[in-house]
């Protein structure tokens, strides 16, 4: 039996490393269990518009009373400032989940005496991140709240 020199230990050793690489990329990349979706669809349609989700985060900065959310065991509640007419109230609730885009919701407002409900059924145990978008008078305010669930 010949004896493996150095040079030839080397070479052996780079081709393994290199094939143990290349095992885990290829498998990395053809493996369904790693997709992962991109935050958003039209990023750039979405970075356009950022200096408007600015400007009605610092109006909502401007209220005397915010927005409050709470979990209760129906589900969420969500608590619009009673100094303002209901009736007035205008806007969108959208539940975004960051680890499946299939689960995002969007919610017309619609209150009852000043809350909303948003049940349980459609909320997945994990993390939900909930903007309200809403307007009263003409005025545009953005409400954003991490939410376990």
């Amino acid at each position: 039996m010949k004896k493996i020199n150095w040079g030839t230990g080397i070479v052996i050793t780079f081709v393994l490393f290199i094939g143990f690489i290349l095992y885990f990329v290829i498998k990395a990349s053809t493996d369904t269990t790693y997709e992962y979706d991109l935050v958003a669809e039209d990023y750039y349609k979405d970075e356009l518009e950022y200096q408007a989700k600015i400007d009605k985060l610092e109006n909502a900065k401007t209220l005397s009373s915010n927005i409050a959310i709470t979990r209760t065991e129906s589900g969420v509640t969500i608590e619009f400032p009673s100094h303002f007419d209901s009736e007035k109230i205008k806007g969108t609730l959208f539940l975004y989940r960051p680890s499946d885009r299939i689960l995002d919701r969007s919610i017309p407002i619609v209150l009852n005496n000043f809350t909303q409900e948003v049940s349980k059924s459609i909320l997945i145990a994990g993390r939900w991140d909930i903007h309200v978008d809403w307007s009263y008078e003409g005025t545009s305010y953005l409400y954003i709240q991490k939410f376990n669930f």
